[in-house]
């Protein structure tokens, strides 16, 4: 005999089983379902110590749904947080009603038809408190060496697998796993008064050391024993990966294929259309993104949940590839759908979720950038990064936790913080130095919105330090 607790308990579906009963129950002429199975931890830390540990479970899925009209055929969308049949029933009847109260969609196109992908049947993949066995316990220990040297450190780290399960009812069924993590570790001084940060990005936790973020966070503290107060002006100033890729991302967030062809961004022609084959930044310098790139692999295929300028609901199952948005310095792609690659008669290159800069024949470290420097700036990090004129791509944003002084190819003391304003794609044509590329993680955008990059460090001989800022 069953036990109580058996008795009447209904059973849980997988996700897979949701995502079939949404294609079963939709009313709909077409329909696309993305469920994505996320696990989560992460561990919080303040005054040398740990604060808060979590770990969360969620399932999201989201609903697209496509009713031919006269005019042609027309979509809606509806997404939220389902773990039964029942509430994937009502985000069902919410979208096929969206699409039915729709007007015919600008962005339709046939809907991607594939079989079913081996690995559709597959569990989701999770994590747990568990990733941080190795970190946690080495943490500890870094509390105690930054206790014993006078140092109070604060910090954060997060890693989350998330499986993405696409199916249609044209026949897709895809199945991504994607693992993401980052951590951040922020000291200061006794009074307060120096602070200093490092950080990076991680897919397991594997070899993340917090003693040796500790001993970098303890180096870059010792570089602000000195304080120098300089004022505003255009300096040598040496950006790490980090700041690279905070610049980066814009550039990347903003290379639109519709914006560029309606003359709205940098890369519009003028006279009209877009820069495509232009040259627009230093031979050298190639700026990619690629599903397969080791260490930043991401998903091999498009999964949205709504349309907008640079991507479409009627993409969904496009494969992706290594795709060169910059190539030897010249403009070779912009993020496309097919409706925008039709207006402008270029190749369908949709957004990919990782980004790489390459400076072909650059070599060594951002030591060495350092070391070559008779006076200039090392910056840590930027902050608040905001457009200011898209046409130029001009950004004004912070620099936040140690802008530090070179002379004579040696760190002597830290700086005061500046507002900067700078366009990302005219450094590229302006940079005297590069390093190797290597991963980076983004400060400014790397926590929720884009982790997977990597980059080099650069050396710009004029970068603009527009005014003195009074942050600490």
């Amino acid at each position: 005999m069953p036990g109580p607790s058996a008795v009447g308990s209904p059973v849980a579906a997988t996700v897979q089983e949701l995502v079939e009963h949404a294609l079963a129950t939709s009313t709909a002429d077409d329909c696309i379902v993305i469920a994505h199975h996320t696990t989560s931890a992460n561990l919080r830390w303040a005054n040398n110590t740990l604060t808060t540990n979590g770990a969360m479970k969620r399932i999201d899925v989201a609903v697209v749904s496509f009713v031919r009209h006269a005019g042609g055929p027309a979509s809606g969308s509806m997404s939220g947080s389902a773990s039964t049949r029942e509430q994937v029933a009502a985000l069902v009847a919410a979208a096929d009603e969206a699409a039915r109260s729709a007007d015919p969609a600008s962005d339709a196109q046939d809907l991607v038809s594939a079989a079913a992908a081996a690995e559709w049947a597959d569990p989701p993949r999770e994590t747990d408190i568990h990733v941080f066995d190795t970190f946690a316990p080495a943490l500890g220990e870094a509390f105690q060496r930054a206790r014993g040297g006078g140092r109070v450190l604060y910090g954060f780290v997060d890693h989350r697998v998330t499986t993405t399960y696409l199916a249609s009812s044209t026949g897709l069924r895809l199945r991504h796993v994607q693992p993401t993590g980052h951590y951040g570790c922020t000291g200061k001084s006794a009074d307060l008064s120096n602070s200093a940060w490092v950080g990076g990005a991680t897919r397991d936790f594997v070899g993340v050391d917090p003693l040796a973020l500790e001993a970098e966070v303890e180096r870059r503290l010792g570089w602000g024993a000195r304080q120098v107060d300089l004022p505003a002006g255009r300096y040598d100033s040496i950006l790490p990966p980090t700041a690279v890729a905070d610049l980066m991302i814009d550039a990347y967030w903003y290379a639109g294929a519709r914006d560029a062809h309606d003359g709205q961004s940098v890369f519009s022609r003028h006279g009209g259309g877009t820069r495509i084959g232009d040259q627009v930044a230093r031979p050298e310098v190639t700026l990619l993104s690629d599903p397969a790139y080791p260490g930043l692999e991401c998903a091999s295929h498009v999964a949205v949940s709504s349309s907008g300028d640079d991507q479409s609901v009627f993409d969904n199952g496009l494969p992706l590839d290594r795709t060169a948005w910059i190539d030897h310095g010249r403009l070779s792609a912009l993020r496309q759908t097919r409706e925008t690659a039709a207006l402008t008669e270029q190749p369908v290159t949709p957004a990919i979720d990782n980004l790489v800069l390459d400076v072909e024949g650059a070599a060594g470290s951002i030591d060495d950038l350092v070391s070559d420097t008779e006076r200039g700036l090392l910056l840590t990090c930027l902050w608040y990064i905001r457009a200011v004129d898209p046409q130029t791509l001009l950004l004004t944003g912070l620099t936040r936790d140690g802008v530090y002084l070179v002379e004579n190819g040696e760190i002597t003391g830290a700086v005061n913080n500046f507002r900067f304003n700078e366009s990302p794609v005219d450094l590229l044509r302006r940079f005297s130095h590069a390093s190797a590329t290597v991963p980076a993680f983004s400060r400014e955008w790397g926590d929720d919105y884009f982790s997977r990059t990597a980059m080099p460090a650069l050396r710009v001989p004029d970068f603009n330090m527009s005014s003195v800022s009074q942050a600490r």
